[in-house]
């Protein structure tokens, strides 16, 4: 908690930006951000927690109507003032309730995981790849990609694709080192209208952090040019999905070093990781089918999870609970010259604290347990038959979201990681979404059996 001097001191500083609002946004089960807006007057009473809500009226966050109310306190080290509104400073928050760090808050479930890591002597260090589509919609609400000349069956790193968006592509270029996140990267991706930014790794609560941020800029750029920017997974069956691939490495908090990371000459496998980093993946692998429910959370992540479904070629998309090095059939692949992870099942629309969460909470088991992941893979797995497959004992991830849930609630690593509650809150909501699901009469299902019986 910051002194009262150390609140005046960021109060003053945003007033003399031109700030005059102050938004402390904490998200929901689903990673959505949610908060007040308090004047900058009033930051230091936002600072103690003065923000209350109801917590029934959110998704996720496990209240009834006569329970008392939570509260959110902003992370005043970790301020964004909004590029496209500078009157508005953005601050994550988290809530509390009754005082105390709320454990149905995911963001304080993360705070609690890295605790845990902490006792152990590590810091984890996370990176998100930032997959996304730039699209337009008509009027009864379809999907298409803005150029109608843009129907290349291979996109990927294309030019033209490239300078179709570059108005909106610069502008999220421009903020994100603005921001300071170093932006080392950015493409024209796999499908027809999709993109690809790629920054900096951090901390894994800032990197959370700026990726539920990412999200709402990309979307606000996007709405400037009249057009709809979207993380979700699989908006067309023939096109590549959106990831939000997971890198990983655990850091020594006393010496900042990187603990995966070794010479690969000197790791008997070749891949450039630790026994430690190896541990860690097993750790991930063996809760592989759990983990996925938080990876991929939505009923369209698991249409992105096919080795081909309806594209000319291979999706790139993981369905093997499985790890090698640089080959993308794994869910969890070791990139060229190692010292960390990357888990690939994750998707555009996941709730960034909740992954890392059950991710760190899972590697770190493996590292108490010494578990070892097995042989790394590094044949195209797509092309396995089911006996090869079996013999290499390699188990599939989760083909829905109900499959997924149900690994999730079956799992009882995940009780003890989050707690009862706010894994009961997950279940709750994502077997409603699957149920709705299937409630909902679709498209596909007139065309194909209206006529037909």
């Amino acid at each position: 908690m910051k002194s009262n001097e150390e609140i005046q001191r960021i109060q003053k500083d945003l007033e003399a930006k031109g700030v005059k609002y102050c938004i402390g946004a904490y998200v929901d089960i689903h990673g959505i951000p949610k908060g007040k807006v308090v004047p900058i007057s009033h930051l230091p009473q936002m600072a103690r927690g003065s923000e209350l809500y109801t917590g029934y009226a959110l998704d996720g966050l496990g209240q009834r109507p006569n329970d008392d109310e939570i509260a959110s306190v902003p992370d005043l080290d970790h301020i964004i003032q909004l590029p496209w509104q500078p009157e508005v400073a953005w601050m994550p928050a988290d809530n509390t309730f009754k005082g105390e760090p709320y454990p149905l808050n995911t963001r304080v479930a993360l705070k609690k995981q890295l605790a845990k890591a902490a006792s152990m002597g590590f810091g984890m260090n996370l990176g998100i790849e930032c997959e996304i589509y730039v699209l337009k919609q008509g009027e009864d609400g379809s999907l298409s990609v803005p150029n109608p000349d843009d129907k290349l069956v291979k996109s990927c790193y294309d030019v033209r694709g490239f300078l179709d968006q570059f108005n909106w592509l610069d502008k999220v270029a421009t903020t994100i080192n603005a921001l300071g996140w170093d932006l080392y990267s950015f493409d024209h991706e796999d499908a027809n209208g999709q993109y690809e930014f790629d920054f900096k790794y951090a901390d894994a609560i800032t990197s959370c952090d700026r990726f539920i941020f990412f999200r709402l800029m990309a979307k606000e750029f996007a709405k400037q040019e009249g057009l709809l920017a979207t993380c979700m997974p699989k908006p067309f069956a023939d096109k590549t999905g959106n990831g939000a691939h997971f890198n990983m490495s655990l850091y020594d908090l006393k010496t900042g070093a990187n603990v995966f990371a070794c010479d690969p000459k000197e790791d008997p496998r070749g891949l450039g990781l630790t026994p430690i980093g190896y541990h860690f993946i097993a750790g991930i692998l063996k809760h592989g089918k759990a983990l996925c429910a938080a990876f991929a959370p939505t009923v369209n992540s698991y249409k992105r999870l096919q080795r081909q479904g309806e594209m000319a070629y291979f999706s790139w998309a993981p369905v093997f609970n499985s790890f090698g090095s640089n080959n993308r059939t794994n869910s969890i692949r070791v990139p060229m010259g190692g010292g960390r992870c990357e888990s690939r099942n994750a998707d555009g629309a996941l709730n960034p604290y909740l992954a890392a969460t059950l991710a760190l909470a899972a590697g770190l088991e493996g590292i108490r347990e010494g578990l070892d992941p097995g042989k790394a893979q590094e044949d195209n797995l797509y092309e396995l038959s089911e006996a090869q497959r079996a013999e290499r004992g390699i188990e599939f991830l989760p083909k829905t979201l109900a499959e997924a849930v149900d690994a999730f609630e079956a799992d009882p690593f995940v009780t003890e990681t989050l707690g009862q509650e706010l894994r009961d809150e997950f279940v709750r909501y994502k077997r409603n979404e699957w149920e709705a699901y299937h409630r909902h009469v679709s498209a596909w299902e007139i065309e194909r059996y209206s006529h037909l019986f």
